[in-house]
């Protein structure tokens, strides 16, 4: 092969690379919604294209921001921690968990390709908002559909305990719309209210208070109250929502109090329900979670129990506890247990310990870190509703589920990429 030819075949293998990494970036949205198996290969294929790039182009400059080493580090140690070595006490997950583990870079590596090579470009960025706001669109009005008819568009019922499914079978229309809410809804909203008139004005605040309305309606605790939340950093942020938003809050509780004659199960989930596991927080299953979650920690401070450390521990008599308030001396025993303890930052310390729950805290606040870079002084709506959707993902008061379990670890890491793709290229695009 010619000098000639060598140096002609990078430069025709680049741009397929590229086309099919933004092909599949592109569909991780959707097949999020329905396909979450297809979504894992979709980010496998991406990393691929990224890490066979950046070999032939020899630029790892990639590994350089702080929460790529950061980010590494953690990971490191979580494999560290999950390696079975039985006389240092670790990876009591044996092999599987192990290779759990080790397979968790993936999704560092999907954010690291968002954020350098696959939506670099203005217009794919533009193609992803589309998609966005198209799946938050999708899921509000399943569910808008589902409280109107009794079922949605495809013959499923509300769940058991009267939340509305949206399109999905189970109750997991609000984790998902919680979070892309943001940044489909503000940069609408933000541009209606910069326009004149009346009409504009209306836009904007129907375009916030359907949002709103439809969590409400959806009847989940925690995404209400996260979408709250990120409602709260928006009109921080961007003083032209802050009258919007206060609108949106009261209307909000209104809303939750009209529930008690409009949707009476969604007011038995929001208030009574709520109410009831606030008053009683310590012989709640969280309450139960969380207390046996902690004792996994402090019996393994330094290296946790490895990947699954808490789903691998929590049936264990070694760990039972009482209860916070000491009125169940096992805590519940076996029966309370769950595959994750329902805190991200609790499944932090079980499967790292303390070094693994630090690292964990560190690596959170570098990801916020170069997304809230310049938000105060040029608040630009897409770049903030990314940030209030990184900010509730993280948030550490909630109830979650795996960090990287699908569908919501796709979606967190979809919308990191995304977001860090905004903060370094968005003001150049």
């Amino acid at each position: 092969m010619s000098t000639a030819t060598m140096t002609q075949a990078p430069s025709r293998i680049l741009p397929t690379l590229d086309r099919i990494s933004l092909v599949a970036v592109l569909l991780t949205p959707l097949m999020l919604l329905h396909a979450h198996g297809f979504a894992e290969a979709l980010i496998g294929v991406t990393d691929l294209c990224f890490l066979v790039r950046s070999a032939i182009v020899a630029d790892w400059a990639w590994l350089r921001p702080a929460w790529a080493r950061v980010g590494l580090a953690w990971w490191g140690w979580l494999v560290l921690c999950s390696t079975p070595i039985a006389a240092l006490g670790l990876g009591e997950g044996g092999v599987g968990s192990l290779l759990q583990a080790l397979a968790t870079v993936r999704f560092l590596v999907f954010v690291a390709a968002l954020e350098h090579t696959v939506l670099r470009d203005a217009a794919a960025r533009r193609w992803m908002f589309g998609i966005i706001a198209a799946a938050a669109a999708y899921i509000a009005a399943q569910s808008l559909i589902q409280f109107t008819f009794g079922h949605n568009l495809y013959g499923k019922p509300p769940g058991g305990d009267g939340e509305l499914t949206g399109p999905f079978g189970k109750p997991r229309a609000g984790p998902p719309l919680s979070r892309i809410l943001f940044p489909a809804l503000l940069p609408p909203a933000a541009g209606l209210l910069a326009r004149p008139g009346i009409a504009a004005k209306f836009g904007a605040y129907a375009l916030l208070l359907a949002g709103m309305f439809v969590m409400v309606l959806i009847g989940q605790r925690m995404p209400v109250l996260l979408t709250g939340l990120g409602l709260v950093t928006a009109a921080l942020l961007l003083r032209q929502l802050r009258a919007a938003v206060v609108v949106v809050g009261v209307a909000g509780l209104a809303l939750v109090g009209a529930t008690v004659v409009v949707s009476p199960p969604t007011y038995h989930r929001l208030v009574l329900k709520f109410s009831s596991q606030m008053d009683h927080f310590a012989t709640s299953q969280y309450g139960q979670l969380y207390a046996r979650a902690l004792e996994i920690g402090e019996q393994h401070p330094l290296t946790g129990g490895g990947y699954d450390g808490f789903r691998n521990g929590c049936p264990l008599p070694q760990y039972f506890r009482p209860s916070f308030d000491g009125s169940q001396p096992d805590g519940g025993g076996a029966a309370i247990c769950a595959q994750h303890p329902h805190n991200f930052f609790a499944q932090a310390l079980d499967e790292g310990g303390f070094p693994g729950l630090v690292l964990f805290c560190v690596l959170s606040m570098a990801w916020l870190t170069p997304l809230a870079r310049g938000l105060w002084r040029n608040p630009q709506p897409l770049r903030v509703g990314l940030f209030a959707s990184i900010l509730i993902q993280l948030w550490p008061i909630a109830s979650t589920s795996a960090f990287t379990s699908m569908p919501m670890g796709g979606w967190f890491f979809l919308l990191l990429g995304w977001g860090l793709a905004e903060a370094q290229h968005g003001a150049t695009a």
